[in-house]
């Protein structure tokens, strides 16, 4: 089992109902920015600087592979800093990757590791052990990758961990034009990081735009690349200085983190919560853009951009009564991480809420569908659980229940806001999950005034 499986003591919430939140916060930077912005410092030239880095077990899985591969990553209070060894200066670990719970880090270094001249093996903790990897082992392979997985529950999966053997003298990635089945960023991340090292275009095409934070960040730095809605090529043979320079760049706030306060604000009474310089890409607002929709008390104000132009706001909501509505489509695609936090806003909302087109959460750190069902009938709500996503009806009296986390960090603090707004109290074992995103959540949201506590267990 990964060292991240077995790091830090088991931790509890204890959840009571609480007066009104109010208070203007800071959440940790956007996990997947924060990922992209480490890989493309350590293969720019030079001392890259980055700030607003989540502090985060993902992020630093990332942080310490890299580590391992010779590239110098120093991190303080204020920034982290990266001396780059360009795209062919890394060198061979001395040991596995251990890559923790972040899918993130084993996905997109499977696509950068693929090109590599020397072999790597990358293994996680027992829940990312279950999840798959075929999505992104099978295109690899398709441009000449000499990559593998593991077997697992489905004998038509693959699963960490991941092996990658060298390319040889002579070898390189061949092109490839690749339609993918489902949406999905990190699938398409892979496939451009490993394009970088191929001797042809790289295309690809998604039924649906995935989060473009890798696209941006490409095209900041001067890679050869064209984007046209849900399409993009690299293409290497075009002028280019095959590599950039180091840069500073600052990681915006996390939409998903910042969903949690903002949630809560909407759920509990006379709440009123401002999170500053939150990621806006039009690809990760999807939950800020249907809660408009649902008539939430929603405001919205620029702060500037980020690491690859990214864009920033404040985002403020005050509580309101919402209605339920349908979500599917492209929407959910621009909020799937959200989602858990969505269905604890259902449970206050007046009728039915109904999440479609979501069946990506069954493969999460847990089966999220499958979760927050049982979660949602613990603390009393009514729901139907689909084979895509939840019915959710709402505006049941909740009553206080205890949880358990299944070690995923959004089922727990979803359940956290269930505790807010629930008669009694409720207790959230294995919230030591948390960490892996959001450490310092129950700090914030005991600075808006949430009745929440955390102790061993």
């Amino acid at each position: 089992m990964s060292s991240h499986a077995s790091s830090g003591s088991k931790k509890r919430y204890r959840v009571r109902r609480s007066g009104p939140l109010r208070g203007s916060v800071r959440v940790p930077g956007d996990k997947s920015i924060g990922h992209r912005s480490l890989i493309f410092a350590a293969l720019g030239r030079g001392r890259s600087r980055i700030t607003g880095l989540s502090e985060g077990l993902d992020n630093a899985a990332t942080r310490q592979a890299f580590r391992s591969m010779g590239v110098t990553v120093e991190s303080t209070n204020e920034e982290t800093r990266v001396d780059g060894v360009g795209l062919h200066g890394l060198r061979m670990p001395a040991d596995v990757i251990d890559c923790g719970n972040s899918g993130t880090t084993m996905r997109l270094l499977a696509g950068l590791l693929s090109g590599q001249r020397f072999g790597t093996r990358m293994v996680g903790d027992e829940s990312l052990t279950r999840r798959p990897m075929g999505r992104v082992i099978k295109p690899l392979r398709a441009r000449g990758a000499h990559i593998a997985g593991s077997a697992g529950t489905k004998p038509d999966e693959l699963y960490p961990p991941i092996s990658i053997a060298p390319l040889v003298e002579g070898e390189a990635l061949k092109g490839i034009e690749y339609a993918m089945p489902i949406a999905s960023a990190q699938v398409k991340s892979a496939l451009l990081l490993s394009g970088l090292y191929a001797g042809a275009p790289t295309a690809v095409e998604e039924p649906l735009l995935s989060r473009d934070h890798t696209e941006r960040m490409m095209l900041a730095l001067g890679v050869p690349l064209q984007t046209a809605g849900a399409s993009v090529v690299l293409d290497p043979s075009l002028e280019w200085a095959g590599g950039w320079e180091p840069f500073d760049w600052h990681v915006p706030g996390d939409p998903s983190s910042a969903a949690f306060p903002l949630l809560a604000a909407a759920m509990v009474p006379g709440s009123e919560v401002s999170v500053s310089d939150v990621c806006v890409n039009p690809t990760r607002t999807g939950l800020f853009d249907w809660l408009r929709l649902l008539g939430a008390n929603v405001a919205h104000r620029s702060s500037g951009h980020g690491a690859g132009d990214e864009p920033m706001a404040e985002i403020s909501v005050g509580q309101r009564g919402v209605r339920g509505s349908v979500a599917g489509g492209e929407l959910i695609v621009r909020m799937i991480d959200e989602i858990p936090a969505v269905c604890a806003l259902a449970a206050v909302s007046k009728g039915r809420t109904e999440i479609r087109d979501a069946g990506e959460l069954r493969v999460k750190e847990s089966d999220r569908i499958a979760t927050m069902a049982h979660v949602l009938e613990a603390f009393g709500v009514p729901c139907e659980e689909l084979p895509d996503g939840l019915i959710v009806s709402g505006g049941a009296l909740l009553r206080g229940a205890t949880i358990e986390s299944r070690g995923d960090h959004r089922i727990a603090m979803s359940a956290a806001l269930l505790g807010l707004v629930a008669e009694g109290e409720s207790v959230i074992e294995g919230a030591e999950a948390v960490d892996t995103s959001f450490p310092g959540f129950v700090a914030l949201m005991r600075s808006l005034g949430a009745e929440i506590t955390e102790e061993p267990s």
